[in-house]
């Protein structure tokens, strides 16, 4: 199943740690992680701005509380509009 954003939005995957424990062992809750800001453009929406700005593959910075969480197929997505698009990674 594919994702295609409207608009000006894009899907995001989001990279998230593999760590589950601290240094002390202390296992930390989900609801307690800092959230990633930083994932991989995997859709474009239908703005043409937009896409001239940003391309699928593209390694971006998002605002920390800005879009929608989607899991598909056991992967976590975020849609974006273009205003939560802090920056491109190069």
């Amino acid at each position: 199943m594919m994702l295609k954003p409207l608009d000006d939005r894009v899907v995001i995957e989001i990279k998230e740690e593999t760590t589950e424990k601290n240094v002390g062992g202390i296992i930390i809750p989900d609801t307690a992680k800092e959230k990633p800001l930083m994932g991989e453009i995997i859709s474009v929406g239908t703005d043409e701005d937009l896409q001239e700005q940003v391309k699928v593959g593209d390694k971006i910075l998002y605002a920390k509380y800005g879009g929608t969480e989607v899991e598909l197929d056991g992967k976590q997505y975020l849609i974006v509009s273009r205003s939560d698009i802090l920056a491109i990674i190069e």
